[in-house]
């Protein structure tokens, strides 16, 4: 199997990271309206970042991301802003959701996530490769 790497000015890559966001309080806020629009949202976002959606899903109380992104992109930055955008469309398009859901309270998603890099390979398997390279000569 062929992996496609992206091209920087030094650099060859392929970064992937799967993120979770999980509503504030879990309520169950999220139908499949807002999760298409959430979509929507992420996508332009990332773009903008120059980083790209790979596949995006979710349930009425948390969605997944799978991202790919380039090295020099601060992952804390991009995903705040990745919240904070998504939050502040949803609240305004949907401003039913703040007395609904939050109490008045001007929330969506809760302060934490889910952060995981991902890869071809296990780790495992990068071990070994690493182990096994022929090391030079005396």
């Amino acid at each position: 199997m062929s992996t496609i790497y992206s091209k920087g000015f030094r650099s060859f890559y392929k970064l992937t990271a799967h993120v979770v966001f999980v509503t504030k309080y879990r309520k169950k806020t999220i139908n499949l309206e807002r999760l298409k629009r959430l979509e929507v949202i992420f996508k332009e976002t990332l773009n903008k970042w120059d980083c790209q959606l790979i596949e995006f899903n979710g349930e009425s109380d948390h969605c997944h991301l799978l991202i790919e992104f380039k090295p020099d992109v601060q992952l804390s930055k991009l995903i705040g802003n990745l919240k904070t955008v998504s939050s502040r469309l949803i609240r305004k398009e949907y401003p039913e959701l703040s007395q609904q859901y939050f109490y008045g309270k001007s929330y969506f998603w809760t302060g934490a996530y889910f952060i995981a890099s991902c890869g071809g390979v296990t780790v495992e398997q990068l071990k070994a490769y690493v182990e096994n390279q022929s090391s030079p000569k005396k």
